[in-house]
C-alpha cells in the first residue's frame, strides 16, 4: 500500500469551493494516482490525502468503514465493485455537469448505478507474454484463451485473485459470459493448474511478465502496454475468442467528511485536462470524456473483439458474492 499526504497552500486557487481537505482512495497505478493528486492540489489548493490500493481492497475498506467513513472519494479501479457499493448504499448520488461530454459507456455506468458512480476510463482484458522467455523455452505463441490451458504452460501463467482484484473479477465474469457458467468455471479450473501465483493486484502480472518472473500475465492490455513502451520484451494479446472489458469508475463515498471537495474532484476528473494525465503517467486506458486525447498506444475497442459485458448483472452485490464464493470453493481450493 502506498500512502501520500501532501499539502500545497496556494494563494489563488482556481476552484475556491475545493479549498480544504480531501481523502481519496485511488485504484490505478501509483504514477497516475500521484499525477492526479499533484494536479488537483495545484489547481485548487485543496490538501489531498491519498491511499493507493486495488479496487477490491478499496471496496472492502469502504464497506468496513461505512459506520464512520474515513474516505471522501474513490477514484479509479474496475467498475463492478463500484456498482456493488452503489447497490449497498455506500455511495452518494451525484450528477456531474460533465456527464453530457462523456462516451455512452461511461454514462451507462452512471445510469446502472442510479448515478452513484460514473465511468472515467475503459480498458480491454487480455494477456501478454515475455517474448524472450518464450523463445528461450521454445514454446508456441499463445493467441487465444484456450491456448493458456496447454500443459506446455504449466506454472507459467500469473493472474490476480478476484477477491482483491477488480481486474481478475472481470476475467472471472468474462469467462462466465463468454462460455456459460459451467464451461467458464471448467476453464478456470483447468487454468488453475498453470497458474504460478494469484497476486493481490490486477496489474502485478504485467510487471512480472516485464521482469521475466512469469511467462504469461493475464491483466488489462493497457497495463501490459505500459511496460512494453518502456522497451520490455512484451507481446500484448487480445484473445481470439473475444474478451471482456472494464469501465473504470469514480464514486463519492457516503458520509465522507468533505463532500464539496469530493464533488470538485469528481467534476475536474471528468475534464479532458484531467483525463490527459493518464497518458502522461504512462497509463493507456481510453478516457471517458469524448474530447479527451486518446494516447496512440491505447488498446481500443475497435481493435479488439469485446463481448457485450453485462455490468449491471455482474456488478450486482448478489452475483459478485456468489461468483467469488464459487471461485474460492471450486477453483482456488483445488490442488495444483
Amino acid at each position: 500500500m502506498i500512502r501520500w499526504i501532501t499539502a500545497l497552500a496556494l494563494a489563488a486557487p482556481a476552484l475556491a469551493i475545493a479549498q480544504g481537505n480531501l481523502v481519496v482512495y485511488c485504484a490505478v497505478q501509483e504514477e497516475w494516482c500521484r499525477a492526479m493528486l499533484t494536479a488537483f492540489e495545484r489547481k485548487t489548493g485543496t490538501r489531498v490525502a491519498m491511499t493507493r490500493k486495488s479496487s477490491g481492497e478499496i471496496y472492502a475498506q469502504v464497506k468496513a468503514e461505512s459506520a464512520n467513513p474515513r474516505g471522501d472519494l474513490w477514484w479509479g479501479g474496475t467498475g463492478d465493485p463500484h456498482l456493488q457499493a452503489a447497490e449497498e448504499g455506500l455511495l452518494v448520488e451525484y450528477r456531474s455537469p460533465l456527464l453530457k461530454d462523456l462516451h455512452s459507456w461511461a454514462v451507462r455506468q452512471a445510469q446502472d448505478a442510479k448515478f452513484r458512480t460514473v465511468g472515467v476510463y475503459a480498458g480491454v482484458l487480455g494477456f501478454g507474454y515475455n517474448s524472450e522467455l518464450l523463445a528461450r523455452k521454445k514454446l508456441p505463441e499463445p493467441k487465444c484463451w484456450s491456448d493458456l490451458l496447454s500443459d506446455k504452460y504449466r506454472d507459467e501463467v500469473q493472474i490476480a485473485d478476484p477477491n482483491s482484484s477488480g481486474t481478475s473479477y472481470t476475467m472471472l465474469a468474462t469467462m462466465v459470459q463468454l462460455q456459460g457458467e459451467d464451461k467458464g468455471f471448467e476453464y478456470l479450473k483447468r487454468l488453475h493448474r498453470n497458474v504460478n501465483q494469484y497476486t493481490k493486484s490486477g496489474a502485478a502480472p504485467a510487471k512480472a511478465v516485464a521482469s521475466g518472473e512469469t511467462l504469461v500475465g493475464i491483466t488489462f492490455l493497457h497495463d501490459l502496454v505500459t511496460f512494453a513502451v518502456q522497451g520490455n520484451p512484451i507481446k500484448v494479446v487480445a484473445p481470439c475468442e473475444g474478451t471482456g472489458y472494464e469501465v473504470g469508475s469514480m464514486s463519492i463515498i457516503k458520509g465522507g467528511r468533505n463532500p464539496e471537495q469530493a464533488k470538485a474532484w469528481y467534476d475536474w476528473a471528468l475534464t479532458p485536462e484531467a483525463q490527459a494525465l493518464g497518458g502522461e503517467a504512462k497509463s493507456f486506458q481510453m478516457p471517458s470524456n469524448k474530447n479527451a486525447k486518446v494516447p496512440p498506444q491505447s488498446p481500443r475497442f475497435e481493435q479488439t473483439k469485446v463481448i457485450q459485458y453485462d455490468f449491471a448483472k455482474y456488478g450486482s452485490s448478489a452475483e459478485r458474492k456468489r461468483l467469488l464464493s464459487k471461485w474460492d470453493r471450486e477453483v482456488k481450493a483445488l490442488p495444483k
